[in-house]
């Protein structure tokens, strides 16, 4: 399918896609709908839902899995009924904004592309929109408390995921009153707060042999000739640095590693838990 066929499923009008991108913990979540309301955006992709006026569209949250290997595959729609269900909805609403809700630029097109959308063509950074200290702060809760925001109301949630719903969190956005500049009101948004089931799961470190694991997963998302000969680490208060040592019969280009070493990252600091500091990526090719 071209890119004006994709664009035609969505009747017809030309889509402009958003992208609010930042690393795992740093209140993407949170902050989404000020996004969204700022750039007058209806839609919203986050972690596998589809999102419309704080209410669940379609989709099934990434947070809900229990184990890493799920998540990820849940956000990156590779579910097929998953995939198929938000298709079928996305073709049945008109709009011509979207906002996308990614850990990395890469992985906001990867996602626009596998719902048959336009590549973002605006992209905002957390930092562009949160001082350091709001992200230090989520970041700290994300790591050492494990909680996560999904930005529809708690009812949302508990009605699909009563298990994972930790509590509420009301927001307070200030909108203009018609056409008027600069008199505003204020509406409150309501965002719940869970704690997913991958979280949950008590570990006191991290074998070579669960990263491995998770590594691997994430390689084959990619291209499944691609295999882990060796992982090492070192952790820092700053978080791990990764070696990976990987053999592939296919030749890789120096942007294509840069592509994987920022996609493990990103999938193992949202997933897995785990903060990374650096991953380095070394590839040998089969003899």
């Amino acid at each position: 399918m071209n890119l004006l066929s994709k664009l035609g499923i969505y009747r017809n009008l030309p889509v402009k896609v958003y992208a609010l991108v930042g690393r795992s913990g740093t209140g993407k979540s949170f902050r989404a709908q000020l996004v969204a309301d700022k750039y007058h955006i209806p839609l919203i992709v986050d972690d596998g839902l589809l999102i419309k006026n704080d209410r669940i569209l379609a989709g099934k949250s990434a947070k809900q899995e229990s184990n890493f290997l799920t998540a990820v595959k849940r956000a990156l729609f590779q579910d097929p009924d998953h995939h198929q269900e938000v298709l079928n909805a996305l073709q049945t609403e008109r709009f011509h904004k979207i906002l996308i809700i990614g850990t990395s630029e890469k992985m906001a097109t990867k996602i626009a592309r596998r719902l048959n959308l336009p590549d973002p063509s605006q992209t905002i950074h957390i930092e562009d929109i949160a001082t350091k200290d709001e992200i230090d702060t989520a970041m700290r809760v994300r790591y050492s408390e494990g909680k996560h925001v999904i930005p529809v109301p708690p009812l949302q949630i508990t009605r699909n995921y009563p298990s994972i719903v930790y509590d509420s969190i009301r927001v307070g956005l200030q909108k203009r009153l018609g056409f008027l500049p600069f008199v505003r009101k204020v509406q409150t948004v309501e965002k719940t707060l869970v704690c997913p089931e991958f979280s949950k799961q008590e570990e006191t470190s991290i074998s070579e042999a669960a990263i491995t694991q998770m590594i691997n997963h994430c390689l084959n998302e990619y291209a499944d000739t691609m295999k882990v000969n060796k992982v090492t680490y070192v952790y820092s208060n700053e978080g791990y640095d990764l070696d990976i040592y990987i053999r592939t019969p296919e030749n890789i280009s120096g942007l294509e590693i840069a592509e994987f070493e920022e996609f493990i990252a990103d999938s193992l600091e949202k997933y897995g838990g785990i903060l990374i500091h650096k991953v380095n990526l070394h590839v040998q090719a089969w003899s």
